[in-house]
């Protein structure tokens, strides 16, 4: 066992004034952050608010910044942190704080609720079924593997440093728009409000995202970099433009 240091954010509703506090803890072997969280919090913090469900690394609820980098805090070993000086354990900075390292994160599903939906093109076989090639399908599937714990929303600049909220929906929807746009059956179009009202391109293509992601989405460059392409394609090809504006169409 090894005392171990932990600075820990404090703070109670969106508009509280929080610190830092210090805490000390014994940390064993196999030890994860949120175990040593619970740990502080049966010991000395009786009241500190942290969420968690799943202790797997697969329900999203626990994300923090660790030492300043966001993370899952079930799935951030102790034994690969730094022991020299204390932990530091905080909220995400994107989204308000509800209470210490609890997020209010209810912005993104209002965000989803937006997003136009699964449209399927009619059953192209009579039994009423599809047939798709196994590429297609396999294009998608990487998207669906979110587990929707925000990580790259809040290390996106774009939310986290200029919280330009109202204009950018964040890297989960664009992979959220990729499944759909990308998806064999849809017919749906996606891309007037990706460029209006989603705020694509604000997004400039840093990886931090990617970077983040616990499940290892390439969230970059298998559904941004491809959107923001169809993007460019459909609003900016001069040939389409000529197309829009003599056929009666908006040339925006």
């Amino acid at each position: 066992m090894a005392a171990t240091r932990f600075r820990i954010w404090r703070q109670e509703g969106a508009e509280g004034e929080g610190g830092y506090r210090d805490y000390t803890t014994e940390v064993t072997e196999g030890m994860v952050v949120l175990d040593a969280v619970h740990q502080i919090q049966a010991e000395s913090a009786n009241d500190l608010a942290v969420r968690w469900n799943c202790k797997a690394g697969k329900c999203g609820s626990c994300s923090a910044e660790v030492n300043g980098n966001p993370r899952l805090m079930c799935m951030t070993r102790m034994s690969d942190l730094p022991t020299d000086r204390p932990v530091t354990v905080e909220p995400m900075r994107a989204f308000p704080v509800i209470r210490d390292l609890v997020c209010d994160v209810s912005w993104n599903y209002e965000v989803k609720k937006k997003i136009q939906p699964f449209e399927p093109r009619p059953p192209d076989a009579e039994d009423g079924t599809w047939r798709i090639a196994q590429e297609d399908v396999e294009r998608v599937q990487e998207f669906r593997k979110c587990i929707e714990c925000f990580l790259c929303q809040d290390v996106c600049h774009v939310l986290r440093d200029h919280h330009l909220h109202d204009e950018f929906v964040g890297p989960r929807f664009f992979v959220y728009n990729a499944a759909l746009e990308m998806h064999p059956l849809d017919t749906g179009d996606r891309l007037s409000a990706l460029k209006q009202d989603e705020g694509i391109g604000y997004c400039n293509i840093t990886k931090c995202c990617t970077k983040v992601c616990p499940e290892h989405i390439t969230i970059t460059d298998n559904a941004i970099i491809p959107l923001k392409e169809r993007v460019v394609s459909e609003f900016y090809d001069p040939l389409k433009k000529l197309f829009r504006v003599f056929s009666g169409g908006s040339a925006a």
